[in-house]
Formats: C-alpha cells, structure tokens, sequence
C-alpha cells in the first residue's frame, strides 16, 4: 500500500496553506492569553485583527486553488470542511476579545486563564496535526492528537455547564451570568472548530492510509 507521504506529493500547495492557517489559529489562541493578562484599560483588538487578515487570505487561496482544479488525492469535500473549520478559529477568538473589551467589568474575579489554556492546547495540537500530515502521519498518531482535541473540547462543554448551573441557581448577577454564558460558550465554539478540523484531518489520513 502506498504510504500516505506519496498520495500528498502533488498537494504540497494544500498543505501548506493548511499549516498556515493552523499557525495563525494557534497565533490568537496566545494573543487572547496576552490579551487576558493585560490592565483592561490597555487591551485592544490590534492583537487579533493580523491573524484575522491573514487567515481570510489563505481561506481564499485555497478557495482559488479549488477554483483552479487543482491535482489532490484529497477529497474535495475535505479540504474545504478543513478550510473553514481553520479560517473560523481566530476570527471566534477575535469575538472573545470584543465581548471582554464591551464590559469587562463582568470579567473582573472570574479566572479566565483555565478557559484561555484551553484553547492554546487545543490550537497546538491542532497546529501539530497539520504538521504531521505533511510528514505523512500513520493512523496511529492521527488518532492520538485527535484524542487530545476531542478531551478539550469536552472540557469547554464542562465549562458552559459550570456556568449554567450558576446561572439557574439564581446566586450570580444575572448580567454577569449572561455575559459569561456568551463567552463561554464561544470559547466552546472555538474548540468545536478545532474538533471538527481534527475530524477532517483523521479522515483524510485513514482514506489515504
């Protein structure tokens, strides 16, 4: 059986483009730690509108490649499932950032930093994936980094329900209790996305092992 590094030889292009856009993911998760750790009065989004750029612009590259019928032993269907998945990340975790910067006020004795490792681990590991899929990663290790997304991501389900229970015993500020389900619950979004591009990529490798 051809190994999986042959079947992606002639994609290159692709895969770049995917590590490039897992690197600017992985990019916001960290600009959103850093964000978080600042004095709210010197937080902005500058931080996060490069790599929100920088993402739109390899989604429509790929989408011009698309276009361009492009050679791939990788399924249409899979490059742009994996392609939007990516493109999704930083612009979420931009939206985390707006949301902090409209009252931060409610943010003031939560720890947010559990919820802001969460998505670096999963934004690495995501990032680790796509790198090894350009080695030619064998199943095996396709299924280990899926594990660890998959455990990241229900550890941001865990944290939503934290907060709604919180919410429905009546002891929180409803406002903060509000404000808080929102960005939890994008938090839980941004693990979603980096789940889902998981999938994708563990499907491509077990089609092409």
């Amino acid at each position: 059986m051809a190994s999986l590094e042959k079947l992606l030889g002639r994609q290159e292009k692709f895969l770049e483009l995917f590590e490039a856009s897992a690197e600017q993911a992985q990019q916001s998760a960290v600009a959103l730690a850093k964000f978080i750790q600042k004095p709210p009065e010197q937080r902005s989004l500058n931080d996060f509108v490069g790599s929100r750029r920088q993402e739109k612009e390899i989604n429509a590259r790929i989408s011009e490649e698309l276009c361009a019928g492009a050679i791939t032993s990788l399924d249409r269907d899979d490059i742009e499932s994996l392609s939007n998945s990516l493109y999704k990340i930083p612009k979420t975790i931009e939206k985390i950032a707006e949301r902090i910067l409209l009252a931060p006020q409610y943010l003031q004795g939560i720890d947010f930093v559990r919820q802001t490792k969460m998505l670096e681990s999963g934004t690495a590991a995501l990032l680790a994936m796509v790198k090894d899929l350009r080695k030619g990663m064998d199943p095996r290790r396709v299924r280990d980094h899926n594990a660890k997304l998959q455990s990241v991501e229900g550890d941001a389900d865990k944290a939503v329900l934290e907060i709604l229970r919180h919410l429905y015993s009546g002891k929180q500020d409803p406002i903060q209790a509000m404000f808080l389900k929102d960005l939890f619950e994008l938090v839980e979004k941004v693990t979603d996305r980096c789940r889902d591009a998981g999938n994708t990529i563990t499907a491509m490798v077990l089609k092409n092992s």
